[in-house]
């Protein structure tokens, strides 16, 4: 990473970026441990932030993968979006949350100060469950003298990767959702697994790859042992910059 770069990780999916002077925040998570209802079903959290909101600072935009699911967006995280003056997403998200929500279509771009953020796709699941699991965004980071920054959202599919480098080219850093997430209503993982995202690591091109939800969740089936191994086995463990909770990567 350079000096204009840093990631701050809270915990589960949720990471302060600071880019070019632009302080990003992604799928905000604050609520404590203990059981999310969705539907029928019931996602169990299992450890709550290490960095509480009001110790954030100031946050210019938060880029929200999607807000169908409480271990991207729960109760403190939407209560955070009132004080936010932007929230990127998607179309549907934008229009349940209403307020500063702004969809931005996927090959869409807006500029947050010196940082141009592009929505691209996102996979929550194998190949047709989207009517399942809903849609979601993914985004790209760039600006002049900045490096370029891939964070991926809830995304499963290495296919959706390779079309995102395919259309903007390699990127420097990547922040990647793990966890290889698992629910009974699907036949397959909802993120990527450790192997997948090594592979991912290799066809964005980055250098430096940060890893974000793969803990603090009970449906998740893999976390971040898995994944050092996964870059180890690749010849890729010196891309792989795990963070804890609370930690920052500067450079």
């Amino acid at each position: 990473m350079t000096a204009e770069l840093t990631v701050r990780l809270v915990g589960g999916p949720t990471a302060l970026i600071e880019l070019g002077g632009v302080r990003l925040l992604t799928d905000p998570t604050f609520d404590p441990p203990g059981d999310h209802p969705i539907g029928t079903r019931v996602l169990t959290k299992t450890s709550g932030p290490a960095v509480p909101a009001d110790e954030l600072g100031p946050v210019d935009a938060v880029l929200l993968s999607h807000d169908q699911h409480p271990d991207n967006l729960d109760d403190a995280g939407r209560a955070l979006l009132a004080g936010v003056p932007l929230v990127l997403t998607t179309e549907q998200a934008a229009q349940r949350l209403g307020g500063s929500a702004l969809a931005l279509p996927s090959w869409q771009r807006t500029t947050v100060g010196a940082v141009a953020v592009t929505a691209v796709p996102a996979q929550h699941g194998p190949d047709g469950t989207t009517d399942l699991t809903g849609p979601v965004t993914g985004f790209v980071l760039s600006g002049d003298g900045l490096p370029t920054v891939y964070v991926s959202g809830d995304n499963a599919s290495l296919d959706v990767v390779r079309a995102v480098v395919g259309r903007i080219g390699p990127v420097d850093v990547a922040v990647l959702f793990a966890g290889a997430a698992r629910t009974p209503l699907i036949d397959g993982y909802l993120t990527l697994t450790a192997a997948d995202a090594a592979e991912a690591a290799q066809v964005l091109g980055a250098r430096t790859v940060i890893p974000v939800h793969a803990e603090g969740w009970a449906h998740f089936t893999q976390g971040v042992d898995d994944l050092v191994v996964a870059y180890a086995a690749r010849g890729l463990a010196d891309r792989l910059h795990v963070l804890s909770p609370g930690e920052t990567a500067t450079a």
